[in-house]
């Protein structure tokens, strides 16, 4: 069952941001510690239970959290637009403020980064800016530049949102759906980021890293993760066949291995 935390932040002064959260998996404080990082129109209960399975499968203790503007968190204020450089805020801000919140001492046990989409995005950034900080990173359909397709995709969920029950649906997932999907989509389909990119950030990521996307990813080509391993060589790439923007979704059985191996690998050699 999720809780909330409360605490204070240099970008909202004295009103405290509330965050959705979920202490997953092992009680052992020495099992390897993942952070979920969800994606653009996702929330904590969106994983559903890929989360947990992992955890359990790889004897990990996991921290799932709902970012501000989803789920049971803080919804945005209204009328505000994000700025370009949102993710960039998430993961140098939101996320280091986060886990001091939650006392965890990052240089003496960094954790590990699971990221989706947006939040594997968030995941790469925080590992270029906290090299440190950070035991390795996986990343799930990430965004380093901006793509026709997605573009071209974001601008269909528009449409649904406008002319379908998606929010309805998303309703389900977040207290406020209009502040999840129009923060999202806004910033997405604002001219101003057609040219955003994090290319110039992640050649700085020492950890190991692991980039994964299905064939069939509707927001994203392979160009993504292939141009993560031309900047960070000690990448594993892993391409998923029948798989769209959500391997923990369609391919989620052979997904689990594989991230269970990598972390227990990479474990044993660090």
């Amino acid at each position: 069952m999720s809780q909330t935390v409360e605490f204070v932040t240099l970008a909202r002064g004295d009103n405290p941001l509330r965050i959705e959260y979920q202490w997953l998996g092992s009680a052992e404080a020495r099992s390897p510690l993942i952070v979920f990082l969800h994606e653009g129109l996702g929330s904590l209960a969106m994983w559903r239970d890929f989360p947990a399975r992992l955890c359990e499968q790889g004897g990990f203790r996991g921290l799932v959290f709902s970012r501000p503007g989803y789920g049971r968190s803080t919804p945005r204020v209204a009328n505000q637009r994000w700025g370009v450089d949102f993710m960039h805020r998430q993961a140098y801000d939101l996320l280091p403020q986060l886990l001091q919140a939650f006392d965890i001492d990052t240089l003496a046990a960094p954790p590990w980064l699971l990221g989706h989409s947006d939040g594997g995005s968030i995941a790469l950034l925080y590992a270029a800016r906290y090299p440190q900080r950070v035991s390795g990173v996986i990343v799930l359909s990430p965004h380093i530049v901006v793509e026709a397709l997605s573009i071209e995709s974001i601008e269909k969920a528009r449409r649904l949102y406008l002319e379908t029950d998606l929010k309805a649906r998303l309703g389900r997932y977040h207290d406020d759906p209009d502040s999840a999907f129009w923060g999202w989509n806004d910033i997405w389909l604002d001219p101003e980021f057609r040219g955003w990119s994090i290319e110039s950030e992640i050649g700085a990521i020492e950890c190991p890293l692991l980039a994964v996307q299905g064939l069939d990813d509707e927001y994203g080509t392979l160009a993504q993760i292939h141009g993560i391993a031309e900047r960070a060589p000690q990448t594993e790439i892993l391409e998923l066949p029948d798989c769209g923007h959500s391997p923990q979704r369609d391919q989620g059985e052979r997904l689990l291995r594989h991230v269970v191996g990598f972390v227990d690998r990479k474990r044993d050699t660090g």
